[in-house]
């Protein structure tokens, strides 16, 4: 989609005439359904106005081709500014990336800067970084700019931003020489740059061939993500997930528009269920036969197997390949060969908090020719997750889809303790099972539970000297305060002068990898889907034993926890609700007591209820 597109001369009438707002309000207004606030509208008005006077140099072309708000086809990322033309050689695009900054902040995160946005100071990423990314993206998976060899030039415009020793930092060297940056006083340099390019016009033939250009990713991105898994241990598959692998990608290959197909992967915590995934990913982008991309609702999982893929190469527009479950309210039916979904259980019905499109996985399989879901029920842990397997088979048959389902049992997490899988799930009194007491000898895993959460921490901090693979995590019993208050501890245990913070704010997503993040603690929404060598679990007054029994205790959980957001009304509606709070609880301490491949250590802040877990041990730490 593009909001606005005309020519040189068109553009610049429409600046002249003060039309440029109203048009580009109006088209918004029509894609989307709802109005630019008039601030942020005028602000971006403006940088078309600092465009325009670059545009009316006599050097470019009064026939080439101007298009505002490009949407790059199956992602969210908009162009802010692009101009078509030729030279001598070759079709060209350039992309300008438009900011209206007067000052950033250098980080030590590649690509990375902090600056003023949105009301406070965050990090974003660098202008050239983004405008970068954008041009990575186009080339990478349209293919009419690969089969037509149009070439893309981005740069960053930063109108306001006189230079310092931050935007222009070596650090960001790599970045600025793919996209160069134009700064306040480089406007004739700016002018060069799109002349040296932009000779002759296309009248926006370009884009047009651009925007209509199929989904396909190149041979020279296919041949990159082929190399990284080569040798990659993380990433082998072994027992049964080398099975279902190789079923499944043969369905895939031969799904099409009258051989529709759902696939049904179940599996445990620790069943390799991502390994299957990312191994798909790659090698059904390097059979050449159309677009995969892994699909997650968080975004954890994704950026941190994007990372371990790529390791220290910057191929960003590999990061097109890693998706949101939100990605696909507006795209067309089948356009997409294969879609993998890991932790489809957690799914939601619609997207974000506006609560937008009809319902993520009937727009995840009407986009797929094949769409398939890795999912394990039991880890269910908001109100909000709404992927099962009776709603994805009811949906598939609506769509007219084949359904075929695997199973992956083998268990690689817990250094392969089924034992102590079946001890939790009893202990946790989520099912009976055989395993009644917890012997490590017998398990091969080492589970502890300590007195002190200092000792925990110490022995977490410990363990991740070793190979930065050790984290603490906790339940949502706590407020976030750093959120307004960066010096302020969350979660905090008197008794023990015990205090630290939660990871949302410096780490996000990247937390579970980040070599400095151990000083933090982690939630369910970071380490889901990810593991660990070493888990410490710090757990909450919501889990309590009382009278022989676990019971949940949501009104205990922090007034900041969104996983079960309105229960107290759902309650008074329906009291058997009752049960859906507990499974949602147990299993979020499940899910957190099982992120760990050899050790899990545990603090309970209630007495009574380690005092429980302990009784459910032979030996004890």
């Amino acid at each position: 989609m593009i909001v606005y597109n005309n020519t040189k001369a068109g553009f610049c009438l429409d600046i002249l005439t003060n039309r440029i707002e109203t048009i580009i309000s109006d088209k918004i207004l029509k894609a989307i359904g709802r109005r630019t606030p008039i601030s942020e509208l005028r602000a971006f008005t403006n940088s078309l106005a600092k465009m325009y006077v670059i545009l009316v140099d006599n050097g470019i072309p009064q026939d080439c081709g101007v298009s505002i708000e490009y949407n790059i086809p199956q992602t969210s990322k908009r162009v802010d500014f692009i101009i078509t033309g030729r030279n001598e050689q070759n079709e060209n695009v350039i992309i300008i990336e438009l900011k209206q900054w007067e000052s950033c902040a250098l980080t030590d995160r590649d690509g990375i800067v902090k600056t003023y946005v949105g009301g406070s100071i965050k990090d974003t990423s660098h202008p050239s970084y983004q405008a970068y990314s954008y041009s990575a993206l186009m080339q990478s998976f349209n293919q009419t700019v690969q089969d037509d060899n149009i070439k893309i030039y981005p740069c960053a415009y930063l109108h306001n931003y006189e230079t310092d020793d931050n935007i222009n930092n070596p650090f960001y060297s790599y970045y600025i020489e793919k996209a160069p940056l134009f700064l306040k006083d480089d406007a004739i340099k700016l002018i060069q740059f799109i002349s040296g390019y932009i000779q002759q016009g296309d009248n926006n033939e370009i884009i047009y061939r651009i925007d209509e250009g199929k989904i396909r990713p190149s041979k020279t991105m296919a041949d990159a993500i082929n190399s990284l898994l080569q040798g990659n241990e993380e990433f082998i598959m072994i027992d049964d997930q080398k099975v279902v692998y190789e079923n499944i990608k043969q369905i895939a290959l031969r799904s099409s528009e009258r051989n529709k197909n759902v696939i049904i992967v179940k599996g445990g915590a620790g069943t390799g269920k991502t390994v299957v995934a990312i191994n798909l990913l790659v090698d059904l982008i390097n059979s050449g036969d159309g677009l995969a991309q892994y699909v997650t609702k968080t975004s954890a999982p994704r950026d941190v197997y994007f990372s371990k893929l790529k390791g220290t190469k910057k191929l960003i527009e590999l990061k097109q390949l890693f998706v949101s479950s939100g990605s696909f309210m507006k795209s067309p039916r089948n356009s997409i060969r294969t879609l993998l979904v890991d932790e489809a259980h957690r799914l939601t019905m619609q997207t974000g908090f506006l609560r937008r499109g009809e319902n993520q996985i009937k727009e995840i399989i009407n986009t797929a020719l094949c769409s398939v879901f890795f999912i394990d029920e039991d880890q269910r842990v908001s109100v909000e997750d709404y992927g099962n397997i009776d709603r994805i088979e009811r949906i598939a048959k609506v769509l007219n889809a084949n359904i075929h389902y695997y199973q992956l049992s083998s268990q690689f997490r817990c250094n392969g303790s089924d034992g102590y899988i079946g001890w939790l799930d009893n202990t946790l009194q989520l099912r009976e099972t055989a395993n009644y007491y917890f012997d490590k000898d017998d398990y091969d895993f080492d589970f502890r539970i300590y007195d002190n959460p200092n000792d925990l921490r110490d022995i977490i901090f410990e363990k991740n000297k070793i190979n930065n693979k050790a984290r603490l995590v906790a339940g949502y019993c706590w407020d976030w305060k750093s959120k307004k208050d960066p010096e302020a501890d969350d979660i905090i245990i008197p008794e023990y002068n015990f205090s630290m913070k939660w990871n949302f704010f410096n780490y996000a997503s990247g937390w579970i990898i980040d070599p400095n993040s151990v000083n933090e603690v982690g939630c369910i929404h970071t380490c889901q889907g990810l593991e660990v060598d070493y888990i410490g679990v710090i757990v909450g007054k919501d889990l309590l034993y009382r009278e022989e029994e676990l019971i949940t205790v949501p009104q205990n959980r922090s007034k900041t926890d969104r996983t079960l957001n309105g229960y107290k009304k759902r309650l008074r509606e329906n009291p058997d609700y009752a049960d859906d709070i507990r499974t949602i609880i147990l299993n979020t301490y499940k899910t957190l007591m099982t992120r760990g491949m050899k050790g899990c250590y545990v603090y309970f802040e209630d007495k009574v209820t380690a005092d429980y877990f302990k009784s459910r041990m032979i030996s004890t730490y």
